[in-house]
């Protein structure tokens, strides 16, 4: 027979039981935030590691530190083995230099995207090479590319559609005032007008050279024949002969010609001579220059000729005409051809040069 209170005993030990479970519960569970919390700012330093140079250079030169100290430590100790040291040391800081150059590698890439972004190529991207703030300053040249490159196109197709707008009221506005009877009046009317269209023309070629080389329509050009076309009573030619054909968009380089010539001969002072376009031969292409002999431009405002709309005061006024989009296209002519417009004061006047292949 079984003693009537042996259940409270087995009910005793059954919660003894079960409390030193549940201690060991929560025992295991702690251990296990504790060590997933130490794994979890593990990984949190190791990205921070990985994400800073300035840390990993710090690495690099505390055990670039250390081990030239140990090295330095036992060569003194053991002199016979002085020469390992000093191969062992030799083969750290090649080491340490590879590892610092392989870190330092993207800046590279940066510089070659700035000087791309400098030329106006946006399409131009840095490639991300590592995940640190280099891969950072990479990713917002990018961004930064691409968000200048939305703001043009939007700038681009916004002129054109308002230039193409203006061409039909302009049109119609010509239409009426050639209606007007003769005079004053109507001649400076149809006179504005005829500048307008000039204008809103100048703006479309623009921003279709916009777009560089794809824009023109390559084909074999005789630049002298050009150049002889362009012959009138105050321009003086001096073409070398024989020259060679080039691959040119003959409609874009009369437009050059035109411009140039039209604005050297505007500021010419005749008494000291007449406009000179000379050809001639320069290495594997051929080079342009227009020169006349008027007052020239300031020093200072040389490096802003060539930009839309820009007219220095001493050399152009608004009576004379023109709105400053001349030689902005014949700049945008000369970089679509892989060239640049070169301006320069020749004492006296000024002189264009460019030289296409």
């Amino acid at each position: 027979m079984s003693h009537p209170y042996d259940h409270r005993w087995r009910e005793r030990w059954q919660r003894n039981r079960a409390k030193r479970a549940r201690r060991m519960s929560r025992d295991g569970a702690y251990r296990w935030r504790l060590r997933h919390r130490w794994h979890q700012r593990w990984h949190h330093h190791h990205k921070q590691f990985k994400h800073s140079l300035g840390a990993r250079l710090i690495a690099i030169f505390v055990v670039l530190a250390g081990t030239s100290s140990l090295l330095l430590w036992t060569s003194m100790r053991s002199p016979d083995v002085l020469l390992l040291c000093v191969m062992g040391l030799l083969g750290v800081i090649g080491m340490a230099f590879g590892l610092i150059r392989h870190m330092v590698q993207p800046l590279h890439a940066l510089a070659v995207g700035a000087e791309a972004f400098r030329r106006g190529e946006f399409a131009h991207r840095v490639p991300v090479i590592h995940g640190d703030e280099i891969g950072d300053l990479a990713q917002r040249f990018n961004q930064m590319a691409a968000d200048i490159q939305a703001m043009l196109d939007g700038k681009r197709a916004l002129l054109l559609a308002i230039s193409h707008e203006l061409r039909s009221p302009l049109t119609r506005a010509r239409l009426h005032a050639e209606l007007v009877g003769e005079g004053e009046s109507r001649d400076a009317l149809l006179d504005e007008l005829a500048q307008m269209r000039d204008m809103i023309n100048a703006l479309l070629e623009s921003e279709r050279l916009g777009s560089g080389h794809s824009a023109l329509q390559l084909c074999e050009v005789d630049l002298a024949a050009l150049a002889r076309e362009q012959a009138q009573p105050r321009l003086e030619l001096l073409i070398e002969p024989d020259l060679p054909l080039l691959r040119l968009d003959r409609l874009r380089v009369q437009l050059l010609l035109r411009n140039l010539i039209h604005n050297a001969l505007r500021h010419n002072d005749p008494s000291r001579g007449a406009v000179q376009l000379s050809l001639q031969r320069a290495g594997t292409g051929l080079q342009l220059k227009v020169r006349d002999f008027g007052p020239g431009v300031p020093p200072e405002a040389l490096p802003q000729l060539g930009q839309p709309f820009y007219r220095p005061d001493q050399a152009r006024t608004r009576h004379e005409g023109g709105v400053g989009l001349g030689l902005c296209l014949c700049r945008l002519v000369a970089e679509a051809h892989g060239s640049r417009l070169v301006l320069r004061n020749v004492e006296p006047g000024l002189e264009a040069a460019v030289t296409l292949r």
